[in-house]
């Protein structure tokens, strides 16, 4: 029974650390007012027909700290490019020399860093409805083992365990949420 205990445990741990590179993916693509290759890594480009990643069809650099270069490795992907910047409604207007797309970064106004202020709360809280229905999922199969035979404490040592793990993870979700929301307030 001990050795189903620590599956359980570390089946939690995946799912929680899951999450968390969830986490901090998704707080990565929200910008800091620098331009960052990521910020567009979400735009997915209609390409001979089928929906492809933006870094599949193009090159992205950031030729300086507020403006991104987007150089498609075919010329007839511009259109199909831009088109798809808008599409993201990434607040970023492309703008298309024939060649290549450039995007101008503008600088965070207040009420932007508000609302992406609430973005990565936001992002933060469904981190912790996973962490939170690994731990239910956690508990229903102490639940289960108590049924099979699993002693009273020993059930009870588990369920405090996990409940350790998933509030230790539950800071690790405050901490990066903090961070990333000082790094946006900060001017």
């Amino acid at each position: 029974m001990t050795e189903q205990i620590n599956d359980i445990k570390a089946e939690t741990k995946m799912e929680m650390d899951m999450a968390m590179e969830h986490l901090e993916k998704e707080l990565s693509k929200i910008r800091a007012g620098k331009a960052h290759p990521s910020m567009l890594s979400s735009i997915m480009v209609e390409y001979y027909g089928m929906l492809t990643p933006l870094n599949q069809v193009a090159t992205v650099n950031t030729p300086d700290a507020r403006s991104l270069s987007i150089k498609p490795f075919e010329k007839s992907a511009l259109q199909e490019i831009e088109r798809a910047i808008f599409g993201a409604n990434l607040g970023f207007t492309p703008q298309n020399d024939g060649e290549n797309i450039r995007i101008n970064i503008p600088p965070l106004t207040e009420e932007r860093r508000r609302d992406l202020a609430k973005m990565i709360r936001a992002e933060g809280e469904n981190a912790k409805i996973s962490l939170r229905n690994a731990r239910k999922s956690a508990m229903d199969s102490v639940k289960a083992l108590l049924k099979d035979g699993l002693s009273e404490d020993m059930g009870k040592d588990a369920e405090g365990d996990i409940q350790g793990i998933v509030n230790n993870y539950g800071k690790k979700v405050d901490a990066l949420v903090k961070a990333k929301e000082a790094e946006i307030t900060s001017i």
